[in-house]
């Protein structure tokens, strides 16, 4: 093996990446948050005992679900324009991140809802809970509770969904690489490197997740 390593490459654009990074980072914790609010929306309608918001949001998690990530982009960023509907790179990029992410967390947090027993409901309303504290405290507190560890698995998928948006020039961390790469040639440094900043954006949300978990919980356990 002839390959010479050359990191320089690496400390002369740091500037490149960290600036690529903070987009990912950016992108990542704004589409997570819509997305969730989509979650808790669309398992509400799946719970439902109205019939067409159950058929809707069994729709759109069918949609979403079963079409590539990449086309559903695709989609937001070309094909909407011809609707009159035009967003830039970033913009599209958030978009389809959060639906995405919606539509797998509708299920997980479906899940968690339904994984709550009927009785605790009705006794909510009997010590004179309004509904929307009943669901509040009772329901969604202990179902976000019991389904965390997927949702946080799914925000990990949600993070490095973020590398596809490169796809229509939104300037990530994947996109810095791949315009460093196109002139320096230097695959194995720039890829190495934008790996382990990968590695460090996931653990650092993943951080962020897990302590804005424990805080939510203590203060919900607190207040009921």
């Amino acid at each position: 093996m002839n390959y010479t390593f050359d990191f320089s490459v690496i400390w002369n654009n740091i500037g490149l990446f960290t600036a690529g990074a903070f987009v990912t980072i950016r992108l990542s914790l704004i589409a997570i948050a819509f997305g969730l609010i989509l979650g808790i929306v669309g398992a509400l309608f799946r719970t439902s005992e109205n019939r067409f918001l159950n058929w809707l949001a069994i729709a759109y998690v069918e949609a979403i679900r079963n079409t590539p990530f990449l086309i559903q982009l695709f989609f937001i960023f070309f094909g909407l324009p011809n609707l009159g509907i035009k967003l830039t790179a970033e913009q599209a990029a958030i978009l389809s991140l959060a639906v995405n992410f919606g539509a797998y967390s509708t299920e997980i947090v479906r899940a968690g809802v339904e994984s709550i027993h009927k009785g605790q409901v009705e006794a909510g309303l009997a010590l004179g809970f309004k509904p929307l504290s009943v669901f509040r405290y009772i329901v969604l507190t202990p179902a976000l509770s019991n389904i965390s560890p997927a949702l946080v698995g799914q925000i990990i998928l949600a993070v490095l969904f973020t590398s596809v948006v490169s796809q229509i020039a939104a300037e990530d961390l994947t996109f810095a690489g791949d315009y460093l790469n196109s002139r320096t040639f230097r695959s194995f440094e720039i890829y190495f490197t934008i790996s382990l900043i990968y590695l460090a954006i996931v653990w650092l949300i993943k951080g962020l997740t897990y302590a804005i978990e424990k805080r939510f919980f203590e203060f919900a356990k607190y207040r009921r």
